[in-house]
């Protein structure tokens, strides 16, 4: 999934000039690790830079950025915190770059260059990850990987202490192909994978990858893989299902690929308008946790927080996907418990759907609360009249255990014009 959370290339400077640790990939195929200053390091890890304190108390390690025009912070802020930093390093994509521009690659393997120099002996620096699904959108083809290839050769002549690693948008046996005939000074590929997941190792094999793989990007299924309504509403999955899609896939296809899976970096940490305001985000934008980090804690550690998230059963609405006349009556009832036994508190809101929906969220607004509608409901079960303005909305249900933690659910229905 394109995540263009960080574009650019101006690089903050690192306020230590402390040599970093020599990070390494050793091993061979089916014995693959990482090591770090000589011992073993499995990647705990999530995707952004925000809240390293939860972080490090659910039992993570590293974190990844996308671009590294806020690196120097960003890593500074890591080695206090004890993680470590997967650096990002933007290249362009397709709707905006042409890599058949000589110019334009010769400038990006410059800026690229400039992003080694300056952060090669960081301490908290773990791999360089070079790119972020610049292939997608129809985009893999033999002069993306040759540039990758030059930039992977920089890094490795710049800093020979820190592995290479291309991050991709799934796998295909063609972008296999062409990594390892055009890019072989990539030591790790980075996968960001979500419904397919399940079965990525066993493609990785099929598609003959054996050098050492991660998974850069994991969470719940994307607004693509989803049903969506007859005006394009992607069904989110509740915050309990999501959960127990990354604790699945985390046993199954990272913590079970001992050997040749590194680690992951699951996604997001933090919270993200992408179809909705609840879809990829582990925190709810108000700050509460969802069962994801529980489920993470859990794999990481080995034990269950001190305090766990509501669990949401079930979210019914007697007009979800349908197009109804305005002022229409409708119910939604919801059925949540609390694995502590802690009170729980309901806030249902109406938003629009929202507009402008673009690659990977790019753009997109968070819709509103409509005022007027659901304000006084705080109850397992609501009655409201839809509102007179055609178009497409969703109620959207959060459950508080009055704990820092929360569960969420939302559905779609639209209203006739």
């Amino acid at each position: 999934m394109l995540t263009a959370i960080a574009l650019g290339l101006l690089m903050s400077p690192s306020t230590t000039s402390a040599p970093a640790g020599k990070v390494e990939v050793a091993g061979e195929p089916g014995a693959w690790k990482l090591l770090h200053s000589g011992k073993p390091y499995v990647i705990r890890g999530v995707g952004g830079t925000t809240r390293m304190e939860d972080l490090v108390a659910s039992g993570g390690n590293s974190m990844r950025t996308w671009g590294a025009d806020k690196a120097g912070e960003e890593l500074d802020a890591c080695q206090k915190h004890s993680l470590t930093l997967t650096i990002g390093v933007w290249l362009g994509h397709k709707s905006y770059f042409d890599y058949n521009d000589d110019a334009k690659v010769k400038q990006q393997l410059e800026s690229s260059k400039a992003v080694f120099q300056k952060h090669k002996d960081h301490p908290a620096l773990l791999m360089w990850g070079i790119g972020n699904e610049m292939e997608a959108e129809g985009n893999d083809v033999p002069a993306v990987w040759i540039a990758v290839e030059q930039i992977a050769k920089a890094a490795k002549q710049i800093d020979p202490n820190h592995p290479t690693m291309t991050v991709v948008a799934e796998i295909s046996q063609q972008k296999i192909d062409h990594i390892k005939k055009y890019a072989p000074s990539i030591d790790v590929l980075g996968v960001n994978s979500y419904g397919g997941l399940p079965t990525l190792p066993k493609r990785l094999k099929e598609f003959g990858w054996d050098k050492p793989f991660v998974v850069t990007e994991y969470g719940p299924l994307g607004p693509w893989e989803r049903p969506k309504t007859p005006w394009g509403a992607a069904l989110e999955q509740t915050s309990t299902e999501k959960a127990a899609y990354y604790e699945k896939n985390y046993q199954d296809s990272i913590a079970g690929q001992s050997g040749w899976c590194l680690g992951s970096y699951a996604f997001l940490w933090g919270d993200k308008q992408e179809e909705t305001p609840t879809w990829f985000g582990m925190f709810l934008p108000s700050g509460e946790r969802t069962a994801a980090i529980d489920v993470l804690t859990k794999a990481w550690t080995g034990h269950w927080p001190k305090n766990r998230a509501p669990s949401l059963s079930e979210l019914s609405l007697d007009i979800a996907q349908k197009n109804v006349p305005k002022g229409s009556q409708a119910t939604a009832i919801v059925k949540a418990t609390d694995p502590d036994g802690d009170p729980l508190t309901y806030l249902w809101e109406l938003r629009r759907e929202a507009e402008n929906k673009a690659f990977a969220g790019q753009g997109e607004q968070r819709p509103g609360v409509i005022k007027g509608v659901l304000d006084n409901s705080h109850g397992t079960k609501v009655e409201f009249k839809v509102p007179d303005q055609p178009g497409a909305y969703r109620v959207y249900i959060t459950v508080k255990d009055g704990k820092g933690n929360a569960a969420t659910a939302n559905l779609p229905f639209h209203v006739q014009g």
